[in-house]
């Protein structure tokens, strides 16, 4: 494993091919989101079509990174009833879906016979991954690169095993 974390921007500058990322935790903590949610959790939503009003830099990263013909995808396994994060979560999706990723959600009750790594991870082209920690309370405890193969295995196992049971973003209700 290597402590050399590179940038999401070079991370995923490198990808030729794919991005898969997998969240498992039903709340984060992570600083740059919490003026956010804070005014999500006092109603405001994000109207659809301002589109001016919800870009924002990881946007254009992964617009950019879809349109050199790299997929990018993303499954979030949750908890139901869902969290109150995940309901924040779930409602400004459709800018990740705007920008040309690809979002899929699995109820966690569907997932009880996955074999999962034990952290969310990013696995770039099937062979690199960024795992991603986090603190007890949902604080970002840093990010971790590694080119084992047999982790990358698994994480790449274990990333299409969610995916192929998991609910498009669209269709996805929580409620």
């Amino acid at each position: 494993m290597s402590s050399s974390v590179p940038t999401f921007p070079d991370l995923l500058g490198r990808a030729t091919e794919s991005a898969v990322h997998l969240e498992m935790r039903d709340s984060y903590a992570v600083d740059y989101e919490s003026e956010s949610f804070a005014r999500w959790r006092q109603g405001f939503r994000h109207d659809p079509a301002d589109r001016a009003s919800w870009w924002r830099p990881w946007l254009d990263l992964i617009q950019e990174t879809v349109g050199r013909g790299v997929a990018v995808r993303r499954a979030r396994i949750v908890s139901q009833p869902v969290s109150e994060y995940i309901r924040y979560e779930h409602s400004g999706t459709f800018t990740n879906v705007a920008a040309g990723e690809q979002v899929r959600w699995l109820p966690r009750r569907q997932a009880s016979d996955l074999a999962l790594p034990g952290n969310d991870f990013w696995l770039i082209d099937g062979r690199l991954i960024r795992w991603n920690h986090f603190t007890g309370d949902g604080a970002s405890a840093g990010g971790e690169i590694s080119t084992d193969p047999a982790a990358a295995k698994l994480c790449a196992d274990a990333f299409e095993a969610v995916w192929a049971r998991a609910i498009p973003h669209d269709e996805f209700r929580i409620d």
